[in-house]
């Protein structure tokens, strides 16, 4: 299934993560987040049109203590927080974006997910909602 480029769900990186526990990389060595990113970026690409997904680095999601963390979301769906990721997880993120981008409301248990994120999901966030008009206008 194509998605139009405009409507696919954003799957957004934190670059600056690192394994829980693991020492920070030496100087100018790229961290865990970026290399998680360089391989998502790299599978999107190669995807072309049909990518599920956008892929957009992103800076901190005060997550630390959950290892690597990327978030999910799109117009109109709830938004998801996932963490314990590591590059080795950039498949897996685009079969789980997939999935999200076929759900309605963005919605996908864990058996939907693959395996290496059944427990993943840190919390998630809705949609924001239209303005609600005061009952007296």
């Amino acid at each position: 299934m194509e998605l139009s480029q405009d409507c696919r769900p954003q799957l957004f990186i934190c670059i600056s993560c690192h394994d829980r526990g693991a020492a920070l990389p030496p100087e100018g060595e790229p961290t865990d987040g970026k290399r998680l990113y360089d391989a998502a970026r790299a599978l999107e690409a190669a995807m072309g049109t049909a990518s599920p997904v956008h892929v957009v680095p992103t800076l901190c999601f005060a997550n630390c203590e959950r290892g690597c963390t990327a978030g999910l979301s799109a117009a109109g769906k709830w938004s998801y927080l996932v963490g314990e990721l590591g590059p080795e997880h950039a498949a897996d993120l685009l079969i789980y974006a997939a999935a999200y981008a076929k759900a309605k409301t963005g919605v996908v248990l864990p058996s939907g997910r693959p395996a290496s994120l059944q427990t993943s999901v840190i919390a998630r966030f809705p949609a924001p909602l239209e303005s609600a008009k005061d009952a007296a206008e």
